[in-house]
């Protein structure tokens, strides 16, 4: 059984995947067998967007730093929980919230359409890049000034809505440059805990993300081959340099989602093979498994299909 930090770069073995617990995880999953197994606590649904680019150096995506044991991870794509105010969001171009639904594999229509603006909410917040436009064929241009930063920081703070900036623009959401990507939750045992639709979007040309000023830690363009070539060991953390992350390799440092992510990245020819690969949007929960070495593991049952190999074929 492959351990995550024992497998090359890109590579995908199908079946069960095992990956290490960070220390929150570790804490939470011995309460949970020292107190005996029980009702697990409901996740809250989120949205998360892996936003791409392509480099000399390969297919590149956006990677942050999030404090306070997110169930995201410690270092994860841009995301967070859907908000009620994610409802009054009207302006809306590209395929419809039903048929976000049917992509979705869900049949509740006002769930897929809050998932999709709080996916790009979320993204906006946090790396200031918008999806939305004043019409179904352009996007929003010169959003990296401090007027654009104030209102990052007002919609995060809850001050104002993400609906409110858009109707005060005159902007729709252009949720034709969203793609849907997996549905991960987090496990039983997690005291915080998640139920995520990962999305992924390219770059738009005419912006760049920065982080918010009163929450951004750290955050930068990563070559997901050059994150995994390391993946053993401790360079992303100690990149970091928090006393969170320092020394720790990164399977400590993100979710079983998020690796696996990356190595569909890694494999993947470019941006536009990879955003454009049909994909079945699978539904995946890692479980608690102990295989009496005294150390518990994330289990993960992954697709049989290669999905990089899929997309150099195109």
């Amino acid at each position: 059984m492959p351990n995550s930090s024992s497998t090359p770069a890109g590579f995908r073995p199908a079946g069960k995947r095992l990956f290490p617990l960070n220390a929150d995880q570790r804490e939470a999953a011995q309460a949970w067998v020292d107190f005996g197994e029980r009702t697990p606590s409901k996740p809250r649904q989120a949205s998360s967007v892996v936003l791409l680019k392509d480099s000399p150096s390969g297919l590149q995506t956006f990677l942050t730093y999030r404090p306070g044991g997110s169930p995201l991870g410690t270092v994860a794509f841009p995301g967070g929980t859907i908000e009620a105010a994610d409802d009054d969001v009207t302006d809306w171009v590209g395929p419809s919230p039903a048929v976000w639904a049917k992509s979705l594999g869900t049949e509740d229509i006002g769930l897929a359409k809050r998932h999709v603006v709080a996916a790009i909410r979320e993204m906006f917040e946090e790396t200031g890049i918008l999806l939305a436009g004043p019409d179904a064929s352009s996007l929003v241009e010169g959003i990296s000034g401090p007027e654009w930063m104030r209102a990052r920081e007002s919609i995060a703070a809850q001050e104002t809505t993400f609906a409110s900036l858009l109707e005060r623009y005159g902007l729709a959401l252009r949720t034709d440059l969203l793609k849907p990507l997996s549905h991960w939750t987090s496990p039983d045992f997690a005291h915080r805990r998640f139920d995520t639709r990962y999305f992924a979007a390219a770059r738009p040309v005419n912006q760049e993300p920065s982080l918010l000023e009163s929450k951004g830690v750290w955050g930068r363009w990563a070559s997901a081959a050059d994150i995994l070539a390391d993946r053993s060991t401790s360079a992303l953390g100690d990149e970091i340099g928090l006393p969170s992350t320092q020394g720790l390799a990164l399977g400590e440092l993100v979710v079983p989602g998020v690796e696996i992510i990356l190595e569909k990245i890694a494999a993947a020819r470019g941006c536009i093979a990879y955003l454009n690969h049909k994909r079945p949007i699978n539904e995946y929960q890692p479980k608690l498994v102990d295989h009496g070495d005294g150390a518990f593991r994330l289990e993960v049952l992954t697709a049989p299909a290669s999905e990089g190999a899929a997309c150099r074929e195109r």
